[in-house]
């Protein structure tokens, strides 16, 4: 099985709110959708920093995010936009950013057919949605960070059954 190098981006605001989106998967673009945030592959010749300030932009139009460290890691098999099975490694990195007016100019044409909304979220309204965020334990998780408790080690997060 093929792999792919992603970099999720914990793309946070001035007031600590994230950003996220809410879409489908292309393997299967008539199932449930769920909340997600920024990020892609990293493309040939890009490091995993350079790919998410570059999902950052085209995924949202800010160009002012400043990257932090990589806190959050995993791994989930998915298929891609090919329709291909592959090992998606997730690298889930700090940036934040002043916010602003968000822009879908640089979105490929199967990300505006498969995502459905893009809103900041606080951390309260995280913890009150029964909507299904990715990462799972995705209002935990903040909570630290918007703490100021950062891993050492980017944290290998597990997946349930079924997720």
């Amino acid at each position: 099985m093929r792999e792919r190098l992603t970099a999720r981006v914990v793309l946070l605001d001035g007031a600590g709110r994230i950003l996220l989106l809410k879409g489908r998967l292309p393997g299967d673009p008539d199932g449930p959708a769920f909340w997600y945030t920024v990020g892609g592959g990293v493309e040939d010749g890009e490091s995993l920093f350079e790919a998410a300030a570059r999902e950052i932009v085209e995924e949202t139009g800010l160009v002012d995010a400043a990257l932090g460290p990589v806190l959050w890691r995993d791994e989930v098999v998915l298929s891609d936009v090919e329709g291909e099975r592959r090992l998606f490694r997730q690298h889930y990195i700090l940036a934040r950013t002043a916010g602003g007016a968000l822009s879908r100019a640089g979105w490929q044409a199967h990300e505006h057919a498969l995502t459905d909304d893009v809103r900041w979220w606080t951390l309260a309204e995280l913890r009150r949605t029964d909507e299904t965020l990715y990462p799972p334990g995705l209002a935990e998780l903040l909570a630290d960070v918007l703490a100021g408790r950062l891993p050492p080690e980017p944290l290998v997060l597990t997946r349930p059954e079924g997720a």
